[in-house]
């Protein structure tokens, strides 16, 4: 969905944070209670039925949206972290970004077989830190995985949904089914930046060994 109200509300900041960046700040969404409730519904009724017992956030702009989610769904919530931040002991997964090695770090009884989880982050823009933390999340072998932002980024060459292709991959907002099993994650997004509004954006088809996902967004 391309929400009026959230768009009008997203501030863009140029040259952030290095010169050529157009900054997609979402602080603006979260300080207006009316896109609060917006996003925070929109995602209650896509996810209430899908048996969610945890939901997790990734730093820190994933923490907001994916706590009130959390309360909404009577899920528990899972902060995913940069290293260092946790106190008891980790699983991590590294992954490579453009000037280096980056980790993402999770509690290692933060989440178990049985969960059912939503993956949560504000943007989705390159996909490398959503790719770390889904195959983080995989670690723990939960029952189903769900992906979701708040906003999607398609322009200046960014190709995020390509960058964070795993075993299984994403959902619309309409009901697509996607991959299957254990290894299944569906995503969805609120807002697409990039793409004309209103329309759908069908593919790209995401080959694996063990299964071939169309990938259908509402943007």
């Amino acid at each position: 969905m391309n929400n009026e109200t959230l768009i009008k509300n997203l501030r863009n900041v140029p040259d952030f944070p290095i010169p050529g960046i157009q900054f997609k700040d979402v602080s603006t969404l979260f300080k207006n209670a009316k896109c609060m409730r917006i996003m925070v519904n929109e995602l209650y009724e896509l996810y209430k039925d899908k048996g969610i017992t945890k939901v997790v956030g990734i730093e820190s702009r994933g923490f907001v949206l994916g706590a009130a989610l959390a309360v909404k769904l009577n899920a528990g919530f899972v902060m995913c972290r940069k290293p260092g931040k946790l106190p008891a002991d980790t699983l991590k997964e590294t992954y490579m970004k453009e000037y280096g090695k980056d980790t993402v770090e999770i509690h290692k009884d933060a989440i178990t077989d049985k969960d059912v989880v939503l993956l949560h982050d504000d943007l989705l823009a390159t996909g490398g830190s959503m790719k770390a933390a889904y195959n983080l999340v995989q670690k723990f072998c939960p029952r189903k995985t769900y992906i979701n932002f708040i906003i999607e980024l398609t322009g200046e060459g960014l190709n995020g949904r390509a960058v964070s292709r795993t075993d299984a991959l994403y959902l619309s907002i309409e009901e697509w089914r996607v991959g299957q099993g254990r290894s299944q994650a569906l995503v969805n997004l609120l807002v697409g930046i990039g793409n004309p509004a209103g329309q759908l954006s069908h593919g790209p088809s995401f080959a694996h060994e063990r299964e071939l996902v169309e990938v259908v967004f509402a943007v």
